[in-house]
């Protein structure tokens, strides 16, 4: 038997989730049957969409259960295998995340080839939020040459890598974060203007000083006053790609009201939603480009990281208080 401990869903949150949200379980794990294999994690991701599954509500995740293990990214080592296609020491990516280790399918994880890179960073840059970065700015905001690029959130784990994607292909790159912190490292990864929304009262304003020409491409990752900033300075014909809202994940009462709507009629510009998961046919392009990109030295990334299972909840709750420059991971061995 193996023992493990994981964190399971204890009790829906109303508002803001905290740690009591959550509760730490230990388990025994047989043998893994036949067809299965047995990993251990070394690392998992925590991940803003998250939140949305912590809710009792349709959405295009299912939601957590109550009093099971909690789900999400991770990437582990097998050590014990009962089928053929995996051996033990394989590396392997998973949704099994949020748990020390477990026993699956083998059918059920991917067995990772790392190609030099840092297991973690296929949680994060090589990963989902890499790809939603390049699915957002190149597919859905559709890049064109001359285009001025607005990315909220922009030091996050998926803004950090729209930033460096529009500066490789060329473009004038406006980001918006918190803190100084954060500031000086967007310009330090290419950012030609930063706006550190703590320090402006009027963001549209700001946005209107720094891009006096206006914006073409909008990357969404916050919402609220950032999507108002955004419509006042988008020039005609701007393409919105709206990939997250995390101001209003935790909201209990009516929903931040867009109050410059309007400015998309006059203007024709394009507001598309995505979620990644429906873009997996790119893949392959993906891989392609970011090892390309890796490899030569144009991209680079930050992450922030707490260790143990049972700092897991805490980590995913410093996301909500924008403590995590980068991708936030949580080391488990």
């Amino acid at each position: 038997m193996t023992t493990s401990r994981e964190i399971r869903l204890k009790s829906r949150p109303v508002g803001t989730p905290t740690a009591d949200n959550f509760e730490l379980a230990t388990v025994e794990l047989p043998a893994p049957d036949a067809g299965e294999v047995q990993v251990r994690n070394h690392w998992m991701t925590v991940d803003p969409y998250m939140r949305g599954r912590m809710n009792d509500v349709k959405s295009y995740s299912p939601p957590f259960a109550l009093g099971e293990a909690m789900q999400g990214g991770a990437v582990g080592e097998v050590i014990a295998s009962n089928d053929p296609s995996l051996k033990v020491g394989d590396l392997v990516q998973s949704m099994f995340g949020w748990r020390e280790a477990f026993n699956a399918p083998a059918g059920a994880v991917q067995k990772l080839d790392t190609f030099g890179l840092p297991p973690q960073a296929f949680l994060g840059v090589a990963g989902m939020p890499g790809m939603t970065a390049w699915v957002g700015l190149l597919k859905i905001a559709a890049l064109k040459d001359g285009d001025v690029v607005f990315v909220s959130g922009a030091a996050g784990a998926v803004g950090q890598v729209v930033v460096q994607i529009a500066k490789i292909k060329g473009h004038t790159v406006i980001g918006s974060c918190g803190g100084a912190d954060k500031v000086a490292y967007l310009k330090s990864i290419g950012c030609d203007e930063v706006i550190d929304y703590k320090a402006e009262p009027d963001l549209t304003a700001a946005l209107n000083r720094v891009a006096p020409k206006g914006i073409d491409v909008y990357f969404e990752n916050v919402g609220g006053a950032h999507m108002d900033a955004a419509l006042a300075a988008a020039r005609p014909f701007a393409r919105f790609a709206l990939c997250g809202m995390i101001s209003q994940y935790n909201s209990t009462g009516e929903m931040y009201g867009v109050k410059n709507l309007i400015q998309a009629v006059g203007k024709s510009i394009r507001l598309e939603g995505f979620i990644v998961s429906n873009s997996f046919q790119h893949l392959p392009e993906f891989l392609k480009d970011m090892s390309g990109w890796i490899a030569e030295g144009k991209i680079q990334w930050k992450e922030t990281i707490d260790e143990g299972i049972e700092n897991a909840p805490g980590a995913f709750l410093k996301l909500f208080r924008g403590e995590n420059t980068g991708k936030m991971l949580v080391k488990l061995s």
